[in-house]
């Protein structure tokens, strides 16, 4: 694999990792502004960690979710190459 490959492959990844963040504090900004309508005052010790617990379950779910997703379809893949 040449050198430009890498390169292009290496900014594409980083690329990527960037738009995640993007939408990561876009979301977590969203969130923020919810729990400031349910709680009030969202710089109070209970609003806090009440979103940092939410925001932990949510991450670990959607974790999981991808995991089994990714699975599912490696083992798609698995099964298309067997009967090919």
């Amino acid at each position: 694999m040449g050198l430009s490959i890498q390169i292009i492959e290496k900014i594409a990844a980083l690329m990527t990792a960037a738009f995640g963040l993007v939408a990561a504090l876009a979301w977590n900004s969203a969130i923020q502004a919810f729990f400031k309508e349910i709680f009030g005052d969202t710089s109070s010790l209970i609003a806090m960690f009440t979103y940092a617990i939410i925001v932990t379950v949510i991450a670990v779910i959607a974790a999981i979710w991808i995991g089994k997703l990714a699975e599912k379809v490696k083992e798609e893949e698995k099964a298309e190459e067997n009967t090919v």
